[in-house]
């Protein structure tokens, strides 16, 4: 529909101007297999290795250190078994936090049904990382993950603290949500990163593993050339953009926080305040169904993600909600993109309290 807003770049952000000059540019010259010798080979080649320095010059390795995945989520189930298969001489416990993403969660579920140990580090109300009951988990750890900024409620979390505590334990950090919108972090040693979430296609990822740490992983199958080309060149044109945005978005985010905790009875803005991404912001609102909300906002012409935007077609609580302790009831993530305005956000927090109360009529909840 006409003026229609989108927020849900958490779960896929809109093509960057820069990724689709750089992909069409690559379907002429990258089209054929780089694996093989001849010229046309040769070329495509070029333009995959090329792209690989650019995304590793980004992330602040070598070229050999970084390897293109089919997605986010495949690098993340490589990483964690390359580096438990890796470590296997120096323990089979697995630590993770109770908040990172669904693939992370999967391979640690694997990890416990085969009988190894796994432990979960638990979190506080804002969704930080305890970084205490992580220090006490860590001590015997062959591998331990926790994802830089969560993908729910944007709360970013202490890397470098906890890296420093890791005493030679490697630290595997899922980057999808911060690459292109924040620093990369300092300490890890294992990173991975999903380009639609920063404006590149989708169907790649990327895994960067450095070369001291002990890793046995597959190699991942190839990916097509011009998407690799078209996800380096957005990461870079999105990182060289990312304090700008971050100064324009971060303001608007604190009018929907501040407007929707005032406007919206019985609503629970969750994640911090403060140590977060710039353009995230998750409420929840009781006596509301999450599912009923969204497509009550997607009629208005507002594209919103309720509950885990990894679970939503399950139907079941998000499980970062459930480990923070807060409100899960009538969830709803928004989450800006370059094209955001501020008549977007404006039109969003006018129509909002309208449509919460409707729901909660329909419901027949009243008097609130």
């Amino acid at each position: 529909m006409d003026g229609s807003a989108y927020f849900d770049a958490a779960s896929a952000a809109p093509l960057h101007p820069v990724a689709r000059q750089a992909l069409a540019a690559a379907l002429d010259d990258g089209w054929a297999d780089p694996g093989k010798l001849y010229s046309q080979a040769r070329r495509a080649r070029q333009l995959l290795e090329a792209a690989r320095a650019t995304a590793a010059e980004v992330i602040g390795v070598r070229a050999e250190e970084l390897t293109f995945t089919p997605s986010g989520t495949d690098a993340n189930r490589r990483a964690v078994s390359g580096l438990l298969r890796g470590r296997r001489r120096a323990g089979s416990v697995f630590v993770h936090s109770a908040v990172e993403h669904s693939s992370i969660l999967h391979s640690a579920a694997a990890h416990e049904a085969a009988g190894l140990p796994v432990r979960v580090v638990p979190v506080d109300r804002e969704g930080r990382v305890l970084v205490e009951a992580f220090a006490a988990a860590r001590p015997d750890a062959a591998a331990a993950a926790v994802m830089s900024a969560n993908h729910e409620v944007g709360t970013l979390q202490p890397i470098a603290q906890l890296a420093g505590l890791c005493d030679g334990v490697p630290l595997l950090v899922d980057a999808a949500q911060s690459l292109g919108r924040a620093p990369v972090p300092d300490g890890w040693s294992v990173l991975t990163g999903s380009a639609h979430k920063w404006g590149g296609p989708a169907g790649v990822g990327l895994l960067a593993v450095r070369a001291n740490v002990r890793y046995d992983g597959e190699e991942p199958p190839a990916v097509s050339v011009p998407l690799a080309v078209a996800a380096a060149a957005s990461l870079r044109a999105a990182t060289e953009e990312a304090a700008a945005e971050a100064d324009r978005l971060a303001p608007l985010v604190d009018r929907i926080r501040a407007t929707v905790a005032a406007t919206v009875p019985d609503v629970e803005v969750v994640g911090s305040p403060t140590e977060r991404l710039p353009h995230l912001v998750t409420f929840s609102c009781l006596y509301v169904d999450g599912e009923a909300l969204l497509h009550a906002l997607d009629r208005r012409g507002f594209a919103v993600s309720s509950g885990s935007s990894c679970t939503s077609s399950t139907l079941r609580p998000s499980h970062v909600l459930e480990a923070m302790g807060v409100l899960s009831h009538g969830n709803i993530r928004v989450s800006l993109n370059r094209s955001t305005t501020l008549a977007d956000v404006d039109r969003f927090l006018a129509e909002l309290p309208v449509v919460v109360a409707d729901l909660r009529a329909e419901a027949g909840v009243v008097g609130l």
